[in-house]
């Protein structure tokens, strides 16, 4: 068996091409999750970014404790969103391998 270290090395450069290409799809796409009937709803980018937060004014009668768990419910489901988009386009690359470092 022969042992092709250019083929491996370019191998692995298509792959980081592709993650690179990955990486700059997930930056343009929005995901949005909102709470409380969607008084808060909170949007992120596919990479986690948090890009807007928005409060219905009815939400701030509800009390702060109340609005603070809704605020913090839409961010956490709007991220764990946006990593299971982050696995899944990374998984279309990588062949469903784990690497880490990659997530």
């Amino acid at each position: 068996m022969s042992f092709d270290m250019n083929s491996i090395m370019r191998q692995a450069q298509k792959m980081q091409e592709k993650m690179a290409k990955v990486q700059e799809e997930l930056s343009n796409e929005t995901i949005e999750h909102s709470t409380g009937g969607g008084m808060v709803k909170c949007v992120v980018n596919g990479q986690g970014e948090v890009l807007s937060i928005s409060i219905d004014p009815e939400a701030m009668t509800e009390g702060n404790e109340m609005l603070e768990d809704m605020v913090l419910m839409a961010v956490r489901e709007a991220l764990v969103k946006a990593t299971e988009l982050q696995k899944e386009r990374m998984s279309s690359i990588t062949g469903g391998m784990n690497i880490p470092g990659m997530m």
